[in-house]
């Protein structure tokens, strides 16, 4: 390892705007912050949603929406979709295919 290439390593202190501080290893010797896990809304429980749009309300009446839309919905998979399509699309070609040969044998 080269010497005097790397910064210097301290054991710095993280000082939190509401009073709070933790050491923990830097190359800085101080840090300042204004917020940490002990005052931040999400980590403490204490979050607000701000919504003056409605946008909350709209999404979860958009999803209720879908929710019972889909009761009684059967998903398939696209290859079962698929395989359906085709069995559709084939049994009247085969049918009709069959008839015009039992017309043309009987024609003879």
């Amino acid at each position: 390892m080269k010497a005097n290439i790397h910064p210097n390593y301290y054991q710095a202190t993280v000082s939190c705007a509401c009073g709070n501080s933790v050491v923990i290893g830097s190359t800085k010797e101080a840090i300042a912050t204004e917020v940490c896990s002990n005052c931040h809304p999400f980590y403490t429980g204490k979050q607000k949603i701000v919504d003056s749009a409605h946008r909350v309300e709209k999404l979860q009446a958009k999803r209720q929406k879908q929710v019972t839309a889909s009761v009684g919905r059967t998903h398939l998979s696209k290859t079962a979709k698929r395989a359906a399509k085709s069995e559709k699309s084939k049994a009247p070609v085969k049918q009709d295919a069959k008839a015009a040969l039992k017309a043309a044998l009987s024609d003879l």
